[in-house]
């Protein structure tokens, strides 16, 4: 059964949906500012609640099952999305951009996501119309990036901090200042035009906002198959993800066990679209080009709560080992106080 949703409803939502980001911007392009606890986690529940609002419309224009769909979705590129704020904190911390004008370059990244991600679902989704065995590819593709997401190799951290092609070029080809000049990307020194270092910011987030794509849009596409779906899902995933670096801030640290999550969900919804591709095959060197009758179709509502159990047990094993982790650290100084103060040397391990 095809979406049915009434034309008003989506050409309004993405309507509503770019004023709310344009304000967002023009917000940010007024007042530069380091945002409060209380303001980022006020701007983050707004964003929560508008997307479960809108889950709501849907439910009653379209019914349960995209509603669920959208949900599913919208929790899979939310998670995604703050795997990507990993990557935004080194990129940020490597460039070391002051932290007043980090709110501009998260914004410009969100943007540029939307962009990339947008062409990738309409490329994804004719595609799909056109060539169901793509899902084989894709799920495979998941499953894949799950194994690299759980295990990563011994030189992630190196490779992190590796500038890509684009950077390393941008360096060599264009005159780049030495010093921020606010957000500028242009500035004049001693009379000389240049580009600031905040170009070479800009271009580091925009190859990590492909690279993510890549990830993303076949991982949603294994949810749903409404294009609709898939970009309002990204649109409300992104909406607000600046706020939350602010609210997150050196919580992310803590959240040391979140790549395991998202490996687990990626590795589920890659599994999901090899099932999928099976139970719709017509790739002739498999069962002959017929379906394969066997091959289960996993329902959206155990996806979606096989996506909120997966971050639910990441995010909850994060925080008590990280507690666990500071009850040591503090008996440890305390043990260490006391021997100091007592003039015995400390404990070896």
């Amino acid at each position: 059964m095809d979406l049915q949703l009434p034309l008003w409803f989506e050409i309004s939502s993405l309507v509503g949906l770019t004023l709310i980001l344009l304000a967002d911007l023009l917000i940010i392009l007024r007042r530069p500012h380091i945002p409060s606890t209380r303001e980022s986690s006020l701007w983050v529940a707004f964003y929560v609640l508008l997307a479960l609002v809108f889950a709501g419309l849907m439910w009653l224009f379209a019914g349960g099952e995209y509603a669920g769909q959208f949900v599913a979705g919208w929790l899979t590129e939310y998670s995604l999305s703050i795997d990507n704020l990993f990557v935004f904190v080194l990129i940020m911390t490597q460039f070391a951009v002051p932290r007043r004008y980090q709110q501009e370059v998260l914004m410009v990244g969100i943007i540029i996501a939307l962009i990339l991600r947008g062409a990738f679902i309409l490329v994804g989704a004719t595609v799909i119309e056109n060539f169901s065995p793509i899902f084989y590819l894709f799920g495979a593709f998941l499953v894949w990036t799950a194994i690299r997401q759980a295990f990563p190799g011994g030189d992630q951290d190196s490779d992190t901090n590796n500038e890509s092609l684009i950077v390393r070029t941008l360096r060599r080809t264009i005159d780049i200042s030495d010093h921020y000049d606010g957000a500028k990307v242009r500035t004049v020194v001693d009379g000389k035009k240049m580009f600031t270092p905040m170009i070479i910011v800009f271009a580091a987030i925009g190859v990590t906002d492909l690279l993510f794509a890549f990830d993303s849009i076949p991982a949603i596409f294994g949810i749903t198959q409404s294009a609709f779906i898939v970009f309002t899902a990204n649109i409300f995933a992104l909406m607000g993800l600046r706020q939350l670096y602010f609210l997150l801030g050196d919580l992310l640290d803590r959240l040391r066990y979140l790549h395991y999550g998202i490996a687990f969900i990626l590795a589920f919804i890659g599994v999901k679209l090899v099932l999928h591709a099976m139970h719709v095959n017509e790739l002739p060197f498999i069962n002959g080009g017929e379906p394969i009758a066997w091959a289960p179709e996993i329902s959206t509502w155990m996806s979606l709560a096989v996506i909120v159990l997966s971050m639910a047990v990441a995010t909850g094993a994060s925080l008590i080992a990280s507690a666990r982790d500071k009850r040591a650290s503090t008996a440890t100084d305390a043990a260490a106080a006391v021997a100091e103060e007592k003039g015995m040397p400390p404990a070896v391990e």
